[in-house]
């Protein structure tokens, strides 16, 4: 089933997921935010405006709709959230689990956490950051919303996987053939979930298992830690 509307996405909001008037409040208000700092900084693309809930707001929600039966309990780390998506949309539907927001860019972690306090989610923290720079740590779900090839996004994040570690990853067109060009090196249980967004997008979801690569990158990084 393929949303076609700024109507049907709420209403899918509200059959699908559960969504009660106090979270469709919160993302109500996360809505006319954006509309408002969009004005004054390029969080997203204006063509998206006029169909936010569609483009954005189910857009990030429907990654608990294809991973209700298996996210595991604990922190999620959503990687180069941007304008907050997924990250401050799963946030404001699951009040109750830990979100850290990873943004490289000043003006996007200001308006995140602004964001978040004015939606009343103290469960979420804004850190400047690029990935690199991270602290190593397992978290429990792990999501990027077109952040990066999936090589290279793996390759970053493996850090904070464990084998019961959760990835969550909106892909465009290729996300079908980033997994088929993954190096057989890295073992995963990935699969490509049908975005309801767009007929041509697809979800990479799944757990990744261990790769030769991780062990190096996690090296690295906590020898930075303890050089600086």
């Amino acid at each position: 089933m393929m949303i076609a509307s700024e109507a049907e996405a709420q209403d899918w909001l509200r059959a699908e997921l559960g969504v009660d008037d106090a979270a469709m409040a919160r993302l109500g208000l996360l809505v006319d935010m954006l509309l408002a700092e969009n004005e004054r900084q390029n969080l997203v693309a204006r063509g998206t405006l006029p169909h936010v809930w569609q483009r954005h707001i189910l857009d990030s929600a429907q990654l608990l709709h294809v991973s209700r039966e298996t996210l595991p309990d604990g922190t999620w780390l959503d990687l180069g959230t941007g304008a907050g998506f997924p990250g401050l949309v799963a946030a404001a539907l699951q009040p109750e689990r830990p979100f850290v927001l990873v943004d490289s860019r000043r003006l996007r972690t200001e308006w995140l956490q602004r964001a978040a306090d004015a939606l009343g989610l103290t469960n979420v923290r804004a850190v400047l950051s690029r990935v690199e720079d991270l602290p190593s740590g397992p978290h429990a779900v792990i999501s990027a919303r077109a952040f990066a090839p999936l090589d290279k996004l793996v390759t970053l994040s493996a850090r904070f996987s464990t084998p019961d570690t959760f990835w969550l990853l909106p892909k465009g067109a290729g996300a079908q053939h980033e997994l088929q060009v993954l190096p057989e090196s890295w073992r995963h249980v990935f699969h490509v979930k049908q975005s309801l967004t767009d007929p041509d997008a697809g979800i990479i979801v799944g757990r990744l298992l261990e790769g030769k690569h991780a062990a190096t990158v996690a090296s690295r990084s906590s020898k930075k830690a303890k050089r600086s």
